[in-house]
């Protein structure tokens, strides 16, 4: 960018707002992402290049960086020359991840750039600069050339080149056209960084190899070819994907070897460019192997997808037919997820025939078909879904696959998404048990989430098979409801749609529960972090829901959190909460409950009650640290006494995936609910010390599964049953995972009540609309009254009610 000269106005030198492009000396390439989470390259850079037919001395010179808000500049100066048609490469900071060395820069500097947006300037001297705006900028006869990437660059020339990322950078095209128009000049796409002597990462090493793709795909997860550069690859593009910032096309070699251990397809990435090809053209490929994690390499527990970076290629020759897919049927995917070598299984060798991930790696990239295929997970906001290859592994009542044990995940599940264009071909809205009919076809390659994904270029159409959201029956006369819901960050600050949904779906679906157990109440400005605890608002505007959806006017009792102490979404600081129907149940407030005062156990004239009420369980044990602490309530029903402990455990963030490279995976987040649970459990010991025919209730998202070390510890000795595990193994589910059916919510009850109707009233998580991700729970019950002759003649009213109606007082 070399100046123009300045407009005099009433005796005044306003600055240009154009400037004439560079004649030689331009920046060529921009990347920030170097050792950030997923990137291979361990350091920032700038490339420089010469598009005159003169050699430029860089003498003098500097690269300066000012991040998108334009504030301020860093400087790099530079030294030496860049021939004609040569690059330049200034080699900035390095991060903690990354694999793959710069080659020797020309220059180096220690700017930390940023991965998506910022400017860079190509700069006569050593002095930072100082304007502020683009106009300012364009002004200043110092700046030779200067980028403004991402959308919110304010220093720019004309509008800002795209945004770059951990694996992409902004770069000029082959001619290095300078219109001083950055979003006309520059491409996001996989970063190529060149120096001086023309060498690239993948030239540092060993010379390039000309391979097929089953020799850079290999009998193992890494490619025998990994960082190395290769040609003479030759295949027949199969699918493009065109949009986003993972952009390229999939080629199969159509003479493939004899091992099925060997995938013979491989995606070739060119970043946020579209690349130049059609399906059904053989294509002749050089580039550089790389295996992509989407964060980094060295701790990822994710696996990796083999690819072709910086790649060039030649079409040969187009409108080639092409191979035929690899059919699907329920008897292909192998049952047993994957070899356990209490480690990483990427240097096994993959046996195809014996697990289900190696069987989906020996097909990585290649053309995958599946016929008829039964929806487990519904539609989510990013337009994927889930379909099981094997109808009747585990299937649930409604028509998910559901998972009961460590040791029996659903191989048979498979996520799909879309390359088809929505406006050809919306994406499907379906329901679990709904149908993909006819076939849904397309190349399959690894994702951080779900594992292993069809990207269909041939969509099955939907089948709607007619879920429907269940209803609860109402509690008799004589018997207390109690149910559990997870209402999904819920604060005032949510629409009134979807508190009218969740209204709703406790009044009709519900049955007007007379307690109900609240978590991820969120305070009242949500995810606003400025202090603010409260919840009155957000539970408010709960109630008053409620009751315009034709329900009781329930009051509530929480204890507000220590600020940004109980985890959950930042600033939202989330809490578990009792409503209550007064007409149906009173609550017994014990003055003292707050954030930080433990609750105990007292007898008093031989009845067991709480110190506080209601009162959180040892609030401040490091078990429970940046976790929701468990809320105890006393209530009073027809004169009966009922603890109920309303649960919110900590989440499985930081689990190993059950799809990842280390087998089995490590589920870190069992530690902290193990000490969770085994205080809770000591809790309800106490109140059985005190009363062993104690009413007590516990409920909540206990985030872990009936056949868990923490919930094993709630029932061990049977002091408590979960009521879950119950049900029939296919009825055994509260939320959908990944296509898998499973159970994070639960209800546990201690010997004493009577008359255990228990229900999962799924309304939510199979559905691809969802006022909650969870599925509410009720109990209904007789509580015990710890005298025999009480309870049995409550039992014969109850009994008379359920079979003649309502008729007698209960006692």
């Amino acid at each position: 960018m070399a100046v123009a000269s300045g407009l005099v106005v009433s005796g005044m030198t306003a600055p240009a707002a154009l400037a004439a492009p560079s004649a030689d000396a331009v920046i060529a390439e921009v990347y920030g992402g170097g050792g950030n989470s997923g990137a291979t390259l361990t350091n920032d850079f700038v490339e420089l290049a010469n598009r005159g037919a003169a050699a430029v001395s860089l003498d003098g010179f500097s690269v300066q960086y000012a991040p998108a808000s334009g504030n301020s500049w860093q400087v790099t100066p530079l030294t030496g020359s860049v021939a004609p048609g040569a690059r330049y490469l200034v080699a900035q900071a390095k991060g903690s991840g990354g694999t793959v060395a710069l080659p020797t820069p020309d220059a180096t500097g220690s700017l930390a750039l940023s991965a998506t947006a910022g400017t860079i300037a190509l700069v006569q001297g050593t002095t930072a600069l100082t304007c502020k705006t683009a106009a300012d900028c364009a002004a200043d006869s110092r700046i030779k050339d200067l980028v403004g990437f991402g959308s919110t660059a304010v220093i720019r020339e004309g509008a800002a080149a795209p945004a770059a990322s951990n694996t992409a950078s902004v770069a000029r095209g082959t001619t290095l056209a300078d219109t001083d128009d950055n979003a006309a000049d520059f491409t996001s796409g996989a970063p190529t960084p060149t120096n001086g002597k023309g060498e690239t990462p993948g030239e540092t090493g060993p010379p390039p190899v000309d391979a097929k793709i089953h020799d850079i795909q290999g009998t193992t997860r890494i490619s025998p070819l990994k960082d190395r550069k290769v040609a003479g690859v030759t295949g027949v593009v199969t699918a493009i994907r065109s949009f986003g910032s993972a952009r390229g096309f999939w080629i199969t070699d159509t003479a493939p070897d004899a091992d099925p251990r060997t995938s013979e397809g491989l995606f070739v990435f060119t970043g946020s460019t579209t690349p130049a090809v059609a399906v059904g053209d053989a294509v002749t490929a050089t580039g550089t192997v790389r295996e992509f994690y989407p964060d980094a390499p060295a701790t990822s527990p994710y696996q990796s997808l083999t690819e072709l970076t910086s790649a060039q290629w030649t079409v040969q020759s187009s409108g080639n037919a092409l191979p035929a897919p690899t059919v699907v049927t329920p008897d292909t995917v192998p049952d047993t997820v994957a070899p356990a070598p209490g480690g990483s299984i990427e240097p096994l060798p993959l046996e195809p025939a014996k697990y289900s991930l190696d069987f989906w790696e020996t097909h990585e990239s290649e053309i995958v078909s599946v016929s008829d295929a039964r929806v487990v997970g519904p539609t989510s906001r990013f337009n994927e879904l889930y379909v099981t290859t094997k109808p009747k592994q585990n299937p649930s009542i409604r028509g998910g696959a559901v998972y009961l044990d460590y040791d029996r995940l659903n191989t048979g599940v498979l996520k799909v998404a879309s390359l088809i264009p929505f406006a050809e071909q919306p994406f499907p809205k379906v329901n679990t048990g709904d149908v993909l009919t006819g076939e849904t076809s397309g190349p399959v390659e690894y994702s951080n989430f779900g594992g292993y994904t069809l990207f269909a270029t041939k969509l099955g159409a939907a089948k709607d098979n007619g879920l429907r959201r269940e209803s609860t029956r109402p509690q008799r006369g004589g018997e207390l409801s109690v149910a559990t819901y997870n209402v999904e960050n819920l604060s005032a600050l949510d629409s009134d749609e979807k508190f009218g949904e969740l209204a709703k779906a406790v009044v009709g679906n519900l049955a007007k529960p007379d307690i109900l157990n609240l978590e991820e109440i969120q305070d009242n400005n949500g995810p606003t972090n400025d202090g603010t605890v409260a919840a009155d608002q957000t539970l408010q505007k709960f109630v008053d829901a409620i009751v315009a959806a034709g329900g009781p006017r329930y009051e509530w009792r929480q204890i507000d959190p220590e600020n940004g102490k109980d985890g959950g979404q930042p600033g939202g600081n989330i809490r578990v909460g009792f409503l209550f129907n007064p007409a149906r149940v009173s609550f017994v407030d014990r003055k003292g409950g707050d954030a930080i005062t433990p609750v105990g156990v007292v007898k008093e004239r031989g009845k067991t009650h709480l110190t506080v009420s209601p009162g959180r369980v040892e609030p401040g044990n490091e078990a429970w640290e940046d976790s929701r602490k468990p809320l105890v309530g006393e209530f009073v029903f027809q004169g009966r006494t009922v603890f109920v402990i309303a649960n919110h455990f900590n989440s499985k963030g930081g689990d190993q995936p059950t799809h990842g490279r280390n087998q089995p995976p490590v589920r870190s987040s069992e530690v902290q609910r193990a000490k969770q649970a085994t205080l809770l459990r000591g809790f309800v010991d106490k109140l059985l010390a005190s009363d062993k025919n104690a009413n007590i209730v516990v409920a909540g998202d206990l985030n872990d599964y009936p056949f868990s070390p923490a919930v094993q510890t709630l029932t061990a000795g049977g002091a408590l049953k979960d009521l879950i595990a119950s049900l029939p193994e296919n009825e055994r589910y509260s939320y959908v995972f990944e296509g898998q059916s499973q159970v994070l919510d639960h209800i546990l009850a201690s010997r004493a009540p009577r008359g255990l109707d228990y229900d999962v009233v799924h309304l939510n998580a199979e559905f691809a609309t969802q006022a909650s991700d969870h599925d509410p729970q009720v109990l209904r019950f007789r509580p015990s009254a710890g005298n025999p002759v009480q309870d049995a003649f409550w039992d014969l009213a109850d009994h008379l009610e359920k079979v003649f109606g309502p008729y007698l007082p209960k006692p």
